[in-house]
C-alpha cells in the first residue's frame, strides 16, 4: 500500500510539475509576443525629439506593420498620392516612420505620436531644393484631424479583415508561424476594435469647423475623452506653435491663453494629449525632450537681408511692438485681456477653470503631479524669435503671411 501511495505521489507531482511549465511556459510567450517592452534610446537629442517614445504607444498606438501598410491598401480615403505624406507627414529617407512618429516593441511593434509630429517644420532655400527639416517648429502642413480620419475611415471599411492586412503585410514583412496566428485572430481584430472605439470618443469633431493643416484643437480631446467631461459647444482650433528657444522664454505664460506657467507640465501634459496614459508616460524621455527644447537656439533666417530697411524699421519695431513682442518687453510673455485684443475668442473659451481644475487633479497620485493649469481671460503676447518660419500667424493660423499680418487688420 505504502509503495502505491509514493508511486501516486511521484505521478501526481509530475503532472502538476507539467501543468506548471505549460502554463508557465504559455504565459510566457504571451507575455514575449503582446506585453514585452524594449527600450528604445536615441543618443542624438534631435533625433529622440523627432522619433524617441514619449509613452504613447501603449493605449492610443496602432500596431506598426498594420498602420504602415494602410496608406497602400485603402488610399481612397487619403487626399491624394504620396501616402501618408500626403497628410502633411515628413519622412525623412531612411527612416522607418516620419517625423513625429515613434517606433517601439510592446509585445509586437507599435507606432506612437511624439511631440514632433506637431512640432517640426521645413523649407527651402529654392524650389528644386530638398526640404531642410527644423525640429521644433511648428507643423504647419501637418493636418492631425485629416490622419484621424485616415484611419477611422480604414477601421469602418468592410475590408479590414485579418486576410485583408495580413496580405498587406507580408509585402513589408515576414512574419513567423506564431506572429500569423497572433496577427490573424488577436492583433487585427482587436485593432480594429480599438480604432472603431476611439472615433466614437471623437465624434464631436463632426460638429465643429475642420481643423486644417497645421492646426489642432490641441485641449478638447483631453476635455472629454482624458478628464471625462461632458462634452460641449466649444470650438479650440488653433495653430501650432514652437517650441524653440525655451531659455529666453523662462517666466512667459505657455500655450496660446497661458494656461500653464510650468515648462514641465506642459511638455508632460503634451504627452497626455498625444495619446500617454498616468502609467504609460516616459517621464524620463519628457525630460530629454524639455532639456532639447530649451536649449535648441531658434533658425537663423537663410536668406538675404536688406540691413538698410531693417534699420529704417528697427526704431518703429522698437516704438510699436517691442513691449509685448520683444525680450524683455514689459508685457511680452504675459497674458492680455481679450477686452483689449478684440480677437476671435473660441480658443480662449474652450478652456473652462472646471478644466484647469480636473487637470490639476488627474496626476494627483503621481510624482510628475500637476499643479499650474489654470483658467485665463485673454490670450498671450508672443515673443517673435524665429518668426519667418511661424506662418501662419496669430493663434488661429489666419493670417498666412507676415506682410498681411503689417497690414491694417481690415485689410489682412
Amino acid at each position: 500500500m505504502a509503495v502505491i501511495t509514493t508511486r501516486l505521489g511521484k505521478i501526481i507531482t509530475t503532472v502538476i510539475l507539467i501543468v506548471i511549465l505549460l502554463v508557465g511556459g504559455v504565459g510566457y510567450l504571451a507575455w514575449y509576443n503582446l506585453l514585452r517592452e524594449v527600450p528604445t534610446y536615441y543618443e542624438s537629442p534631435e533625433e529622440h525629439f523627432k522619433y524617441g517614445s514619449i509613452g504613447t504607444e501603449n493605449a492610443e498606438g496602432i500596431p506598426y506593420w498594420i498602420w504602415l501598410v494602410l496608406p497602400r491598401l485603402f488610399p481612397e480615403y487619403l487626399p491624394g498620392n504620396g501616402g501618408y505624406t500626403s497628410l502633411g507627414f515628413t519622412w525623412e529617407e531612411g527612416k522607418e516612420a516620419p517625423v513625429g512618429i515613434s517606433k517601439k516593441t510592446i509585445g509586437f511593434p507599435r507606432q506612437g505620436i511624439t511631440c514632433a509630429v506637431c512640432h517640426h517644420g521645413t523649407y527651402r532655400e529654392k524650389p528644386e531644393d530638398k526640404p531642410i527639416i527644423v525640429p521644433t517648429a511648428p507643423s504647419n502642413k501637418f493636418d492631425s484631424q485629416g490622419f484621424l480620419r485616415f484611419i477611422f475611415a480604414c477601421a469602418n471599411d468592410p475590408r479590414f479583415t485579418s486576410d485583408y492586412i495580413l496580405d498587406g503585410i507580408y509585402y513589408n514583412q515576414k512574419l513567423s508561424q506564431l506572429e500569423k496566428l497572433l496577427y490573424r485572430y488577436l492583433i487585427i481584430p482587436q485593432t480594429k476594435k480599438a480604432i472603431l472605439k476611439q472615433q466614437k470618443s471623437y465624434a464631436w469633431m463632426d460638429s465643429r469647423p475642420n481643423w486644417g493643416p497645421g492646426r489642432i484643437d490641441p485641449f478638447n480631446p483631453v476635455k472629454f475623452r482624458t478628464l471625462g467631461l461632458p462634452v460641449d459647444d466649444t470650438v479650440g482650433n488653433s495653430d501650432m506653435m514652437p517650441l524653440w528657444n525655451q531659455k529666453q522664454h523662462q517666466g512667459f505664460a505657455l500655450h496660446w491663453d497661458g494656461l500653464e506657467t510650468s515648462l514641465t507640465e506642459t511638455v508632460n501634459t503634451g504627452a497626455i494629449g498625444d495619446g500617454a496614459t498616468r502609467d504609460s508616460i516616459n517621464i524620463a524621455g519628457l525630460q530629454r525632450v524639455e532639456a532639447y527644447i530649451t536649449q535648441l537656439d531658434p533658425p537663423a533666417y537663410p536668406f538675404d537681408i536688406n540691413q538698410s530697411l531693417a534699420e529704417e524699421g528697427k526704431p518703429i519695431f522698437e516704438q510699436n511692438c517691442a513691449s509685448c513682442h520683444a525680450f524683455g518687453g514689459e508685457k511680452t510673455g504675459t497674458v492680455i485681456p481679450i477686452s483689449e485684443i478684440g480677437t476671435d475668442r473660441h480658443r480662449l473659451d474652450m478652456w473652462t477653470q472646471e478644466a484647469a481644475d480636473a487637470y490639476n487633479e488627474y496626476a494627483a497620485d503621481y510624482e510628475y503631479d500637476f499643479d499650474y493649469l489654470r483658467k485665463t481671460d485673454g490670450y498671450l503676447s508672443v515673443s517673435l524669435d524665429g518668426l519667418w518660419l511661424r506662418a501662419p500667424y496669430l493663434h488661429n493660423g489666419s493670417v498666412p503671411y507676415l506682410e498681411d499680418l503689417l497690414e491694417e487688420p481690415e485689410n489682412r
